[in-house]
């Protein structure tokens, strides 16, 4: 079912500034909130660490890796996230674990209708991978978009070569489309991508929050 909106109000959109829930993992307790001005110092410090756990699934952009996640770039990127929430373009979620900044959920590229739909992506913090925490932030965030953005479809691109990531988005239902050649830049090549999505009617009742916690995968705050 379609979704009308009025015009945002106070830089406000459906589902953003939002706090989508929380769900505690084998990791500790998994929240999603808007990304903020002082997350700069977290951000700088795991993405410079992580360069090599990051760096090859992320597109090829101008300036080296350090230059680009240094502490002083985050101001900018963060007027540009929150810009783009507030007309209505985009959902930036910080990931916290324990109330500690640890990764990214973006929805982006966000179409009102008739489309209804949006992709989303993310990175965590290599020191709390396997933990469920970035399977536990992405659920917050799908049903979130579903059930209060009032969207239809949700899409998410990953190297085939990202078996971790692969396996966060097949967890949680989304379902493989098809190849996309030739898709990204990264590394200096121009790289393959699997297209994963799902849409709203193929929801399970309690959301994908709720099929976590039926597998015994998670447990509600």
């Amino acid at each position: 079912m379609a979704h009308s909106y009025p015009d945002p109000v106070g830089g406000r959109h459906p589902g953003w500034p939002a706090r989508p829930g929380m769900l505690t993992v084998r990791a500790g307790t998994v929240a999603l909130r808007p990304v903020r001005l002082r997350d700069g110092a977290a951000w700088s410090a795991i993405r410079t660490r992580d360069e090599r756990h990051l760096s090859p699934w992320e597109p090829t952009m101008p300036g080296g890796w350090a230059r680009r996640n240094a502490q002083p770039e985050w101001p900018g990127r963060w007027l540009q996230l929150r810009s783009a929430a507030r007309r209505g373009q985009a959902l930036p979620f910080a990931v916290t674990l324990d109330d500690r900044f640890v990764g990214h959920v973006m929805i982006g590229n966000v179409l009102r209708e008739p489309l209804l739909s949006a992709y989303v992506g993310y990175w965590v913090d290599s020191t709390v991978t396997g933990g469920g925490v970035i399977t536990a932030a992405v659920a917050l965030a799908v049903d979130h978009c579903f059930d209060v953005v009032g969207l239809h479809r949700l899409e998410a691109t990953v190297r085939p070569e990202n078996g971790a990531s692969i396996r966060v988005l097949e967890k949680l239902g989304f379902r493989q489309e098809g190849l996309f050649r030739r898709y990204l830049e990264i590394e200096g090549a121009w790289r393959d991508h699997f297209c994963y999505a799902m849409t709203a009617d193929e929801q399970p009742v309690g959301g994908r929050t709720g099929q976590l916690v039926a597998e015994g995968r998670a447990t509600r705050v």
